[in-house]
């Protein structure tokens, strides 16, 4: 019994020894291993915030650990969003299926139309069913396809394709918004 209990309490020492070097490889890297954020999970995200300015731009991004969509939306404020896996990416409003490529799909719905609202004149100038324009996915660890679903009663839809359904994160930034997909569910790159 004592062996059991000096093992143990031996165990634990180790463990909170070696949680305090994950911390610090957190804080700077060791060894060129990236310490990835983790525990984002792949559930569904949303913020409700009514919007009534255009999004202007979609844009992507690599990092060590994510791919990044960022949807611009200049005098936009906070945001309003929703975002989830979905089995296949139907158009708001009319139902539609759009195909998306990848192991799996994110629905990204932002409270932002693609158009004015005073004068329906397009602002952003995506094309239902068609990749997102000028944006290039081409040697993304994560990001497979984009697809523009439209604008409907003030909402832009965007179908995102992934290599898996993979954890994700989405962030509100003063006039912006940021999804953030990770390469992985374990803690480094």
């Amino acid at each position: 019994m004592r062996r059991m209990g000096a093992a143990a309490a031996a165990l634990a020492l180790a463990g909170t020894v070696l949680g305090a070097g994950t911390a610090t490889a957190a804080a700077a890297p060791v060894s060129g291993v990236t310490a990835c954020p983790t525990g984002w999970g792949s559930g569904v995200k949303g913020s409700v915030t009514a919007g009534a300015v255009p999004l202007k731009d979609i844009r992507t991004g690599k990092h060590d650990c994510f791919d990044r969509m960022v949807f611009d939306v200049p005098g936009g404020g906070d945001i309003g969003y929703y975002v989830q896996y979905v089995d296949r990416l139907h158009q708001a409003g009319s139902g539609d299926y759009i195909p998306v490529g990848g192991g799996a799909i994110l629905e990204v719905r932002v409270a932002a139309p693609s158009y004015n609202p005073e004068t329906g004149a397009a602002v952003y100038p995506g094309k239902v069913g068609r990749p997102l324009p000028g944006v290039d996915i081409t040697g993304y660890r994560t990001f497979r396809d984009t697809r523009f679903a439209g604008s409907f009663e003030g909402e832009t839809q965007i179908g995102l394709g992934v290599r898996a359904r993979l954890p994700f994160r989405v962030t509100q930034l003063a006039d912006r918004l940021v999804v953030d997909v990770a390469h992985s569910w374990t803690s480094s790159r």
